[in-house]
């Protein structure tokens, strides 16, 4: 079965964050140059504080009249964050995110984040897996 240290081997473990001091604005710049829909909120020391990502923007600035040139990641970001461990599976790492509604989850190991999975990530890794399970079976 594989694991969710088995997807950071193969995709990395390199995590975008963004302080909770820092702009709205910033952090979209950083979603965009990246290509991806979240961001790990972390303090000046590395500890994870929340998530920011594109469904809080349109939610709590957007809708709300914000501008997200003066208003702060941290009045905006998700402040209770689920987290990962490398050992659990991709089905366990899956039904977590789904029971949690959840798409993004920093992977901690003790008290360092080592990563961080999507769900794309799961769903790749799924299908992958029940893709070889096939060939095997033909």
């Amino acid at each position: 079965m594989q694991t969710i240290k088995d997807i950071l081997l193969e995709k990395g473990n390199e995590v975008a964050t963004i302080t909770a001091e820092q702009s709205v604005f910033e952090a979209l710049e950083r979603l965009a140059e990246a290509n991806i829909g979240a961001l790990v909120v972390t303090d000046a020391n590395g500890a994870v504080l929340g998530m920011l990502s594109e469904r809080d923007y349109a939610r709590k600035v957007i809708l709300k009249g914000l501008s997200s040139l003066n208003t702060p990641v941290d009045k905006i970001m998700t402040r209770q964050v689920c987290y990962a461990s490398p050992e659990l599976s991709v089905d366990e790492c899956m039904a977590l995110m789904t029971d949690k509604r959840c798409r993004h989850m920093p992977v901690m190991e003790g008290n360092s984040m080592v990563g961080l999975v999507s769900i794309g990530d799961l769903v790749k890794a799924s299908l992958a897996n029940r893709e070889f399970v096939i060939e095997q079976l033909t």
